[in-house]
């Protein structure tokens, strides 16, 4: 674990993300049956359903993970700088927390709003450690 040390807020935000798609997950899956909907099945696409906005806020999430886990994780293996891949990997973790927030609160208008524009931010955030890893691996 020694040579992983420098970057264990990268790793705790990797975890954390994780973890919270696992709470995310049988939450949204309550909503849907309480609604009588079979296993898998989505809610009537309108934000001003509950069950609906969690299970887009799980949806999304899911559909994030597997890219803020690659490319986290391809910056700590090729050696990125630890303080931009700890900041960055933290950030992301808050910043999905708060779009679990807003998505299940259903906060702001369903496009180009407060939910828009802090997914966009986790996006960048992804671009950013992806150059960072791009960049240290071809010694940049």
């Amino acid at each position: 674990m020694e040579p992983f040390a420098p970057y264990s807020h990268a790793i705790v935000a990797l975890a954390g993300t994780a973890i919270l798609l696992l709470i995310m997950s049988p939450l949204s899956a309550m909503k849907k049956s309480a609604m009588g909907l079979a296993p898998g099945a989505t809610p009537e696409q309108d934000y001003t359903n509950a069950c609906y906005r969690w299970h887009r806020a799980y949806g999304n999430l899911a559909e994030s993970i597997g890219t803020f886990a690659a490319v986290t994780l391809a910056a700590i293996l090729a050696g990125a700088s630890p303080f931009w891949v700890n900041l960055l990997a933290s950030l992301f973790l808050v910043i999905r927390i708060f779009l679990a927030v807003v998505h299940i609160k259903g906060i702001g208008k369903p496009d180009m709003s407060l939910r828009s524009f802090t997914y966009v931010a986790g996006w960048l955030i992804c671009l950013i450690l992806a150059l960072l890893a791009i960049f240290a691996a071809i010694g940049g």
